[in-house]
């Protein structure tokens, strides 16, 4: 048996909740005996366990509908970890006032506070070395388009 990971795709978005408080960042389908869904969630206020098992069991019921009780799978539904990068332009509404580490398609990076999310990128308050001192320039937009990677810098302060 083989899952389709474009229908997948259509069956998790019947699986959300209604109220668009949660969205897909990634589905994965590994290429094993019994392959493994992995579904990563997110919202723009986070996502608990409740949401993520509520999910679960909603997309279960559909692959087995679908694809019939028999079939063999492993599933895990799963909010992205404090390390994993931002990988759609909503995950990044929540971390307004932190900082983050940009990697850009230009191959240079930027650190920096994130100021403000518009429709087309970001406000990045970027933090440059001057000698021995850092600097803070004033916020800039980033456009989207132009981050290959963006992370939150985590601190314990």
């Amino acid at each position: 048996m083989k899952l389709d990971q474009a229908h997948l795709t259509e069956l998790l978005r019947d699986s959300l909740p209604t109220d668009d408080s949660l969205f897909v960042v990634s589905l994965t389908v590994s290429d094993a005996i019994r392959p493994k869904v992995t579904v990563t969630l997110d919202g723009e206020q986070g996502v608990g366990i409740d949401e993520c098992a509520q999910v679960s069991r909603r997309l279960a019921r559909r692959i087995d509908e679908q694809y019939g009780e028999d079939a063999s799978y492993t599933l895990e539904v799963t909010s992205p970890g404090a390390d994993q990068p931002l990988r759609d332009p909503r995950q990044y509404t929540r971390h307004v006032g932190r900082s983050l580490n940009l990697k850009l398609a230009d191959g240079t990076e930027k650190t920096g506070t994130l100021e403000a999310v518009e429709a087309e990128g970001i406000q990045l308050a970027e933090v440059v070395k001057e000698k021995s001192k850092k600097k803070t320039l004033p916020a800039a937009l980033v456009p989207f388009q132009d981050i290959q990677e963006a992370r939150v810098v985590i601190s314990f302060k």
